[in-house]
């Protein structure tokens, strides 16, 4: 019985994850969600609950530079009240992506400094390893960012510095290469090439953005579902011109919702691959906090809102040649938050 229970499990989260929202008229009305504590560093990664709880994992810089110790996961209620604040034993102080599996219900989170994927308890903070890489194709370094599964639980991570996307089994284990293409690394800025990933709702195509090209790059899926024995097909380029792309995420229409984390907007892109909208905008630093979307990183839906974390990250921290327009305005940050964009009525 176990594998009928799975399965319908995994169609609920699926048809959870591609709800209908209506793309609102203009830029949207942007509004603060929550404010992290005193001393958090940037907010980047983002996953909702069934409840509407609302969990952020932090990048371990500061307008000051990098923090130290484990990193951390704030918690919020659908309101945006703080509901508790963890730190992830044994991990950097550098999270990325995290999501629910939607089979097992294994909070996973990405540890971008150790290289590696983590189940974590989201109540305790206690982890253990979820996906660990085998020897580097590339040589050099790892670059885990975001993470999405297929229909069958399968677990898909993309690696901004390897221009790999890594695959495992819903149980995890040493990862495998499921698609390595150079549409996927970048010599761009910010350095960081595969970034958000997801799926269509059929599972014919992969969509993944490449934030140092500014591009969303489509790989077709031959041979059948992927968690069918479907394989990783060419890889196009889709869509250009999204600003430092960033997080996606895919609606029931198939439309993809893609952060532009140096124009500080989400950018939506319909299935052929046109710009049908454009939301949120830059708005300032107002005592200490970015007022609507500044260096925004990651974003789902919640109910009739989309949430956004702004990151605020200064990039002349890593090199001085990297300084961007809003480089000046992340240094003020002193207190990050996450923004909402209505999308209902």
């Amino acid at each position: 019985m176990r594998r009928p229970i799975l399965a319908s499990a995994l169609a609920f989260a699926l048809l959870a994850a591609h709800p209908a929202h209506a793309v609102p008229a203009g830029r949207g009305q942007v509004s603060l969600f929550a404010v992290l504590p005193p001393g958090a560093s940037g907010p980047e990664g983002l996953e909702v609950d069934s409840r509407g709880n609302v969990y952020v994992a932090t990048f371990g810089f500061t307008a000051a530079g990098p923090v130290s110790g484990p990193g951390k996961l704030y918690v919020y209620d659908p309101r945006g009240r703080l509901i508790r604040q963890v730190s992830v034993a044994g991990s950097s102080p550098n999270l990325l992506g995290l999501r629910f599996h939607p089979g097992t219900g294994a909070l996973l989170v990405i540890d971008f400094g150790a290289a590696v994927v983590l189940a974590v308890n989201p109540a305790t903070g206690a982890s253990t390893p979820f996906m660990t890489l085998p020897a580097l194709p590339h040589g050099g370094s790892a670059g885990l960012n975001d993470l999405t599964f297929d229909a069958g639980g399968n677990v898909y991570v993309s690696d901004s510095f390897q221009g790999v996307v890594w695959r495992t089994s819903a149980h995890g284990g040493v990862a495998a290469a499921w698609v390595d293409d150079p549409l996927l690394r970048t010599s761009g800025v910010p350095p960081f090439g595969a970034n958000g990933l997801r799926f269509n709702g059929a599972e014919t195509a992969l969509f993944v953005a490449n934030t140092g090209d500014d591009t969303l790059v489509k790989i077709p899926v031959v041979g059948g579902r992927p968690e069918a024995g479907g394989t990783a097909g060419t890889a196009q380029t889709f869509a250009t011109g999204i600003n430092g792309a960033d997080g996606v995420i895919v609606d029931r229409h198939d439309n993809l919702w893609v952060v532009a984390n140096q124009s500080d907007e989400v950018v939506v892109v319909d299935p052929t691959g046109r710009g049908i909208a454009r939301l949120g905008d830059f708005a300032g630093v107002e005592d200490g906090e970015p007022a609507a979307l500044l260096f925004p990183a990651s974003l789902r839906f919640a109910g009739d809102d989309l949430l956004v974390t702004n990151l605020s990250l200064d990039l002349r921290l890593f090199s001085p040649t990297y300084s961007s327009i809003d480089s000046a305005w992340c240094a003020e940050v002193t207190r990050y938050t996450v923004s909402r964009i209505r999308l209902g009525p």
